[in-house]
């Protein structure tokens, strides 16, 4: 059972969540997602259930720790956790979700202390090869408040029985267990090198509800990256410069590979 915590999420674009805890309770969180806390709040680092389980978060690129903030004072204590770029926090109370909720590798912020966090992989072989983001999945489970970070803006689905719904990989960043998820090459000799979204996009298929980003980091960091080397290029890049940008951004996509 995860211990009941109490909750404010600060800002719009650039959010913080501040938990609220009674004595004894406790908050799990990746490391360096903390932004401030109180005093009577004690963190304790550990691999979160065993060396294994820290290599096999490593392995898949997570921190091998996983932080908790406990109260050990006598009265509340409050522990703030930021996002790590634009877009919204999500609260989540897997006890309404089924007791279990497949998140990014990346979106995951926080969670009441109880709630399991493990790394979860998509059982399709075509999602291993090509799934880019949504490759490597994690499984949070329990009874209790969790919170993951969405880039941009969130819309949430709700699908029926057998409703398909096809998204960008980068762009999922939370799926009910029910949810079928796969992988399809988007098809057509044109649309794969010329339309900008890739070659393979996800089949998620309902019946289970499904938590949208609007700006995926990889999707963010690209266009960073470009600017940057657009600006470091200057008046040198002439037209070869910009054919190779061009002929970058069709087999680039947004990093599916």
């Amino acid at each position: 059972m995860a211990d009941v915590i109490d909750y404010r999420i600060f800002g719009d674009d650039m959010q913080a969540v501040e938990i609220e805890l009674d004595p004894g309770e406790g908050v799990r969180a990746e490391a360096g997602a903390m932004m401030l806390m109180e005093d009577g709040i004690e963190m304790q680092t550990s691999t979160g259930g065993g060396l294994f389980k820290g290599f096999k978060r490593m392995i898949t690129g997570e921190s091998f720790f996983i932080t908790t903030f406990a109260n050990n004072g006598r009265d509340k204590a409050r522990v703030t956790f930021g996002a790590p770029y634009p877009g919204k926090i999500i609260p989540l109370d897997l006890a309404s979700l089924g007791r279990e909720l497949l998140c990014q590798k990346d979106s995951f912020l926080c969670a009441a202390r109880g709630i399991e966090i493990e790394i979860a992989f998509t059982k399709r072989l075509g999602a291993g090869l090509f799934g880019g983001e949504g490759f490597i999945l994690q499984r949070l489970t329990g009874q209790g408040m969790s919170f993951v970070h969405a880039g941009g803006t969130i819309i949430t689905k709700e699908l029926m029985p057998r409703e398909n719904l096809r998204v960008d990989t980068g762009c999922i960043v939370a799926i009910e267990p029910s949810v079928d998820y796969d992988i399809q090459f988007v098809g057509g000799f044109k649309n794969a090198l010329f339309g900008g979204e890739g070659m393979f996009i996800a089949k998620l298929t309902g019946p289970g509800k499904v938590y949208l980003q609007s700006l995926p980091f990889s999707r963010l960091a690209d266009r960073i990256v470009a600017a940057s080397r657009f600006q470091q290029r200057g008046e040198q890049s002439g037209v070869a410069g910009i054919g190779g940008d061009i002929l970058g951004s069709i087999f680039g996509g947004d990093r599916k590979f």
